[in-house]
């Protein structure tokens, strides 16, 4: 008979297991490139416990677990014919279970055994199609399994090591340890980390900063595995903590396929079901859109789009036809003034954005009388008053460069007391060492979002300026450029210089004077004695 046990697993235990699970497959240092085999096995894990979990309840229900099986199988398939909610999160056949799996032994044909339970078990759930059933744990390069059975039988012994049911693990616990595991591999990963991860930090302070409100929705449009998407509602639900069925729904895109399964196993892990999150290029086919009505709008929008993409060029501009692209073409060297501009496209009047972009996006083209589109661009925006803040970051914090990122902050319709100003932030300061990237810290997190709340310049910290300030600095909105971090350099008077050199050259003659009758002397005696 199935059982729920209980066995109740905190954060830091599962950081440790499931980094154990990594680490198994290959060295340290190598786990990141499996973690494309790793993450399905581990969420398959949990969507085995639960249908254990919730097995046992109809059983306590039926008196019966055969009873209980075929009412959960009958109540499914009907539930798929006709599109209703069935009885059990998600169905798991009998013959796939995680135990069938973990006994199944490495025969030379277990990895063709989960990749057979995953696609059928994603064929009899159409949430997960996209999900389980991208991975095939069968794949060879070269000729050779990727991952052979042996390695892949003591990775799944591992994660038999504890069970991830309904009783076992909250889903925010679960979760958190699911974005551990992603920091893990992205540390690892160099330049492409930061196609699917952005440091928890960065996330945490873009949420304080939005500070979403109940029954609104929040997008992202270049989602990568969710951890962005799912920081504003997170935060909401920490400061909510009443208020869970009233917290903002979430909307994602990702082009990447292993990435989006990623970001899907990301809400589900979450339990946040109610989520969506959609495949394809936004830049070329924006999902949340329709022909009739146009671009889905938002109340909040977070991104961080990769930085100066160049793989849109002017006839990709001219060919929009969602209206995005009004206050101008981006370069081809650089698209992220047009990820800003289909962004602002996204959002609700009275909406808010926060984007990470690269920090040469609020600076490029200003001081130069040479034209540039990035600067046109951002002169249209401040003119129309939608740019409300840059916030510029420490350096060294994100794990596809060691470059400093900015968080741009756009705002449809500003309230009356905001019109015409823009909120600079240096936050540069606001980070402590650690390896292999550096951390911001709570403090910074803390001090950036009272500031913007308060709306205030601070010594060393944060400068509102004018539209006319803006202008004035044509348009360069580097907060580095109005907010000095440093203490500024003591400068003494020139007389005074002047004077200590004069008074230095005397002394400086008498030592030299001293120094040649102290010589002469020595001269005098060795001829004496000679």
């Amino acid at each position: 008979m199935v059982s729920a046990r209980s066995e109740q697993l905190d954060i830091p235990a599962l950081e440790t297991w499931l980094w154990d699970a990594a680490c198994t497959i290959r060295g340290a240092t190598d786990a990141p490139k499996f973690k494309d085999f790793i993450l399905p096995l581990i969420f398959y894990k949990r969507l085995s416990d639960v249908f254990d979990d919730e097995v046992a309840k109809h059983v306590a229900s039926f008196g019966s677990e055969d009873v209980a099986r075929t009412v959960i199988e009958q109540d499914h398939a009907d539930a798929l014919r006709t599109g209703r909610k069935p009885i059990v999160r998600f169905f798991v056949p009998i013959a796939y279970q995680w135990d069938r799996i973990r006994n199944h032994g490495a025969n030379g044909k277990l990895g063709e055994f989960v990749t057979t339970a995953m696609r059928e078990t994603a064929r009899l759930n159409t949430d997960l199609q996209g999900v389980l059933d991208v991975k095939d744990f069968n794949e060879r390069q070269s000729g050779q399994r990727t991952l052979d059975d042996d390695r892949l039988a003591a990775l799944i012994e591992i994660i038999s090591r504890h069970r991830l049911g309904l009783q076992n693990t909250e889903p925010d616990v679960l979760g958190r340890a699911y974005e551990y595991l992603l920091r893990k591999f992205a540390e690892g990963q160099g330049q492409s980390a930061g196609e699917f991860y952005t440091p928890k930090e960065v996330g945490f302070l873009m949420a304080d900063l939005l500070d979403p409100q109940p029954y609104t929705e929040i997008h992202d449009p270049t989602c990568g595995s969710g951890g962005l998407l799912l920081k504003p509602r997170l935060r909401f639900e920490q400061q909510c903590p009443t208020q869970r069925s009233q917290a903002p729904r979430l909307f994602g895109q990702e082009l990447n396929p292993i990435t989006y399964a990623m970001a899907k196993m990301n809400m589900f892990l979450h339990d946040y079901t109610d989520s969506q999150i959609a495949i394809g290029d936004t830049f070329t086919n924006p999902r949340f859109a329709s022909s009739g009505a146009g671009l889905q709008r938002f109340d909040y929008v977070v991104a961080n789009p990769m930085w100066n993409q160049d793989n849109y060029d002017e006839a990709f501009y001219d060919a929009d036809t969602w209206g995005r692209f009004g206050a101008g073409q981006p370069p081809g060297s650089s698209a992220d003034w047009g990820w800003v501009q289909h962004i602002l496209a996204c959002l609700k009047d009275g909406g808010r954005a926060a984007i990470v972009l690269d920090t040469g996006a609020v600076s490029r083209g200003s001081g130069s009388k040479s034209a540039n589109k990035e600067k046109t661009i951002r002169a249209a925006l401040v003119e129309q008053d939608m740019i409300e803040g840059v916030v510029l970051l420490p350096e060294n914090l994100f794990y596809n460069t060691t470059a400093p990122g900015i968080i741009l902050l756009l705002r449809r319709r500003k309230p009356e007391a905001r019109k015409g100003q823009i909120l600079l932030v240096n936050a540069s300061a606001y980070f402590v060492k650690r390896k292999p990237k550096n951390e911001l810290t709570e403090e910074g997190i803390a001090a950036i979002a009272d500031t913007y709340r308060a709306w205030i310049s601070r010594e060393k910290l944060s400068q509102v300026i004018t539209l006319e300030e803006a202008r004035a600095a044509d348009y360069n909105l580097s907060p580095s450029q109005f907010v000095r971090v440093a203490d500024r350099a003591q400068h003494r008077p020139l007389d005074a210089i002047l004077a200590d050199i004069a008074s230095a050259r005397v002394e400086r003659e008498h030592a030299d004077a001293e120094l040649a009758r102290v010589v002469e002397r020595l001269g005098l005696l060795v001829s004496s004695d000679s």
